[in-house]
């Protein structure tokens, strides 16, 4: 069809579709944002809103003193630890001195040093009451820290039982709610598809046709790109449905459509040549003439021959001659490309055909 255009005529089509596409992408980033908000209609519920409103609170603080309690067991722990260790490093030295005495002791046998062996046995067993006070220190904090990790994991397991019992309602509420955003959308969405539709049928070749098709292109987007990734799908089922339903309306659509061409040609084929080539337009049957194909069956058709005036499959006139030069052209052309005579208003000085 292109190549029916004036140069001029095809820029201003192609600036024309930049208008639509604009139109469309404007119209798409609106309605994008606005899907895109819907779902903030409904208020967002998380499972937590389904547990026990008593328990739920007290587990959780529950858990939270355990792991304060914890953090302080194991922070004192370590001070023990430290403490026992500092104890029984001080037990140690202090052994190996007193061993290293007794034995200078027994070596010189002098009894004037009894008072120092009493002495010093005394300050072992300070040391080594010392040293049992904080291995007893250290055993009572890893008590408490034993005994707060089990309270944090008994507050644990109740809270993930309440969890799970309350799953199930979360997960119909879910649902349901998924059910009414994706209500919202089809609520925007389906009468946008109609509006186009509509405007496809009755407006796409009017004046105002860019605004038309950007309208058509969003109104797509719209509905096959934010609308059904958003469809709920309940094990697929939903999904697959849906599909089946819009494949079954579309093929039932188009078998209709076919139907109603096949039968509108019939019609066509039926009617006076002179009248079946008014009807066509010119710009369309020009660029079915340029692919090698009838104007009006729309089958192949060999023109290249030079010799093929009538289509051989509905008889339609392709090709007749100038009635001013006799010049053979295209029976859809308005004037004649050698004379250039109306092919409307032939001559009256055409001369008489010859006996």
């Amino acid at each position: 069809m292109s190549k029916s255009l004036r140069l001029s005529e095809k820029w201003f089509r192609r600036g024309l579709w930049l208008v639509a596409f604009l139109f469309a992408w404007f119209l798409t980033g609106l309605g994008s944002t606005i899907v895109g908000d819907l779902p903030k209609v409904e208020q967002v519920r998380s499972l937590d809103d389904f547990m026990d409103p008593q328990r739920t609170p007290q587990l959780k603080a529950t858990i939270k003193s355990a792991e304060r309690e914890a953090e302080e067991a194991q922070a004192a722990l370590d001070q023990a630890q430290l403490k026992l260790q500092t104890a029984q490093a001080n037990n140690r030295a202090a052994r190996e001195t007193y061993s290293n005495w007794l034995a200078t002791r027994r070596a010189t046998e002098r009894p004037e040093q009894d008072e120092e062996l009493l002495r010093r046995t005394r300050e072992l067993d300070g040391l080594r009451q010392t040293e049992r006070e904080a291995l007893a220190a250290v055993e009572r904090q890893h008590q408490i820290a034993l005994d707060a990790r089990q309270a944090q994991q008994r507050a644990q397991a109740q809270l993930q039982d309440l969890r799970e019992q309350a799953r199930d309602g979360y997960e119909s509420a879910r649902r349901a709610q998924e059910l009414r955003v994706f209500g919202y959308r089809l609520a925007l969405t389906l009468p946008l598809l109609l509006v186009a539709g509509w405007l496809f049928r009755k407006h796409r070749k009017g004046a105002s046709w860019p605004f038309v098709w950007g309208f058509i292109i969003f109104a797509l987007f719209a509905f096959f790109v934010e609308l059904v990734p958003y469809l709920p799908s309940y094990g697929g089922y939903v999904r697959y449905i849906v599909g089946i339903v819009l494949t079954v309306v579309g093929g039932r659509y188009a078998i209709q459509a076919l139907q109603r061409y096949l039968e509108r040609q019939k019609q066509a084929e039926a009617l006076p040549d002179t009248q079946r080539r008014q009807e066509l337009d010119y710009d369309l049957a020009q660029a079915r003439l340029t692919k090698n194909v009838c104007p009006g069956c729309e089958r192949a058709v060999d023109l290249k021959d030079g010799k093929t005036d009538f289509c051989p499959h509905c008889g339609l006139c392709l090709f007749d001659h100038c009635g001013h030069c006799h010049t053979r052209k295209s029976a859809f052309a308005r004037y004649c490309y050698a004379c250039g005579t109306a092919a409307a208003q032939p001559s009256e000085e055409a001369p008489a055909a010859a006996p």
